[in-house]
């Protein structure tokens, strides 16, 4: 007890903390804070509703939903490795506590929080949607709080076996993978219904039938059953999460005393890439080998062009229906593909951090910044313009359109240089700090989220204005105006390139700082 009451102090005082901080940590925790009670609130309504539906097709969508949370809270924290420092057990390996006691600690911690008690607001609306009678009742409760420790021990016990991998870089690139095609696995009934290839009915009864005896299945089919057999599988389900948390006991006794993969000594190799072959050396060719490095190695980058990738997919699904799009679709995912992927650009300095100071002195003057931008598009451009030339291909392909390929093509690479273009401005102008953490998911230091999407949204309307002078005729049917798309493209790039040397030139000392916060 004492280590319950021990842990729940130490949590209570970390989210009273948040109020304590400076105004921007203050507005976010009231914010997270909203959105978790209105989540709350909306899902206990949307759960409580279900008992106005027919009693299988309620117990079909408590099981989707059950399988859902569990599946959140499996993923979700990890995307939360290095930025919640209760997640990582090395936090907590010099507490003097026995491994046993040290996991009732952590989950204890884990249990409390608005986004814990979220969940279980959730999950009593099942209760109300489904249960009847007072077994149904009594065992639904039983049934809740029980999925709601499968969720915080299954949580617990993937993020401690992790951990050593999590702490290093590879293992961070296979997170971020991993997660991107979650997020486009979750997006699969979806594009199914929408390109007419399931019934929603038959397709909802096939999934829940295929989750029946899984445990977030047995649950929800526990709270709607409320006889013996719900009780026995309740009390199954039960069995396996206190076999999770041995496991987890075990998996935490190996994490607190095994060094990760992070602290071993690594090697430093010598390497002539392509680049050395076809620039000559000097400041343009050292920009290019730097990005096209950590574009390869830095899993922020990753993430970046990988999400470009997926959301680019998905809108192809999407828009196609099954080969169903115009020639316009093609070149819609072809300019679309091109501005996700400069969206990356609008914070170019924000990964170099405190770093950016070297870059000042080695350049010394408007010429050297501008320089330096040419080199990081030049970077960008070695792989989006091949990749914007596959995109646009086989959406032509697939539409059954091949005549849109050549403007889709150019209509893309115009976006591309328009995208580079403006993505200089706003980096000198809202230039913001990416947290040198663990995480590849954190998009800017604490207090800087507003300015962080002032510049995506301020570099998408502008994007978008640029693009008019070809979008606008290839909409009314004038493909030929694609042949204007790559000429404007490498105008804006150019002119916005030699913009925003002149600008950040003379605001190095706030562009420094405002990629140097603390975080």
């Amino acid at each position: 007890m004492a280590t319950i009451a021990l842990f729940a102090q130490l949590k209570l005082r970390l989210l009273a903390g948040n109020l304590r901080g400076d105004v921007q940590r203050k507005i976010g925790f009231v914010l997270t804070l909203l959105l978790a009670a209105g989540l709350a609130a909306l899902g206990f309504l949307l759960m409580s509703l279900l008992r106005l539906a027919a009693p299988d097709v309620a117990a079909d969508l408590v099981t989707l939903a059950f399988t859902a949370l569990l599946a959140g809270w499996m993923i979700v924290p990890l995307l939360a490795f290095g930025v919640d420092d209760t997640v990582d057990p090395a936090k907590l390996a010099l507490l003097p506590l026995r491994t046993p006691r040290l996991a009732v600690g952590m989950f204890t911690a884990s249990v409390i929080g608005v986004w814990p008690a979220a969940l279980l607001i959730v999950t009593l609306g099942a209760l109300v949607g489904l249960a009847s009678g007072a077994g149904g009742w009594l065992i639904g409760l039983l049934a809740v709080l029980v999925q709601f420790a499968l969720c915080v021990v299954a949580s617990r016990l993937i993020t401690t076996a992790l951990s050593s991998a999590l702490r290093t870089r590879r293992g961070r690139d296979v997170l971020a993978v991993a997660a991107l095609l979650v997020v486009l696995l979750a997006q699969l009934p979806n594009l199914l219904l929408n390109s007419g290839f399931a019934d929603p009915g038959a397709l909802l009864h096939r999934l829940a039938g295929a989750l029946r005896w899984t445990p977030p299945g047995m649950l929800a089919h526990a709270i709607s059953d409320g006889g013996l057999l719900a009780l026995a599988e309740v009390v199954l389900v039960a069995l396996l999460t206190v076999v999770l948390a041995v496991l987890w006991i075990k998996a935490l006794s190996r994490a607190l005393v095994t060094p990760g993969d992070s602290v071993k000594a690594a090697t430093v190799r010598r390497e002539s890439g392509l680049i050395d072959r076809f620039l000559p050396d000097g400041p343009l060719a050292a920009v290019v080998t730097k990005e096209l490095k950590y574009i390869r190695r830095e899993p922020r980058y990753r993430v970046g062009w990988v999400s470009a990738i997926a959301l680019t997919v998905i809108l192809a699904f999407s828009l196609t229906r099954g080969g169903t799009g115009g020639s316009g679709t093609a070149i819609a995912l072809a300019s679309i593909a091109a501005g996700m992927i400069t969206l990356q650009s609008v914070n170019a300095f924000g990964i170099d951090g405190r770093s950016i100071w070297m870059n000042a002195v080695a350049s010394g003057d408007e010429r050297g910044l501008a320089t330096d931008l040419a080199g990081r598009h030049l970077a960008s451009a070695l792989i989006a313009v091949p990749l914007i030339a596959v995109i646009a291909t086989g959406a032509a392909l697939f539409t059954g359109h091949p005549s849109a390929i050549p403007p889709a093509l150019l209509a893309g690479w115009g976006v591309l240089g328009i995208g580079l273009g403006v993505g200089s401005v706003t980096s000198v102008v809202l230039p913001y700090t990416v947290p040198e953490r663990m995480n590849a998911f954190t998009g800017a230091a604490p207090g800087q989220g507003g300015l962080a999407f002032a510049s995506a949204m301020g570099a998408m309307v502008a994007i978008s204005v640029l693009s008019l002078p070809f979008v606008v005729p290839m909409a009314f049917g004038l493909t030929w105006a694609s042949v204007l798309a790559p000429f404007c493209g490498l105008l804006m790039e150019t002119l916005g390139r030699r913009l925003a040397a002149r600008v950040g030139f003379r605001r190095t000392p706030e562009l420094l700082a405002a990629v140097s916060r603390p975080t």
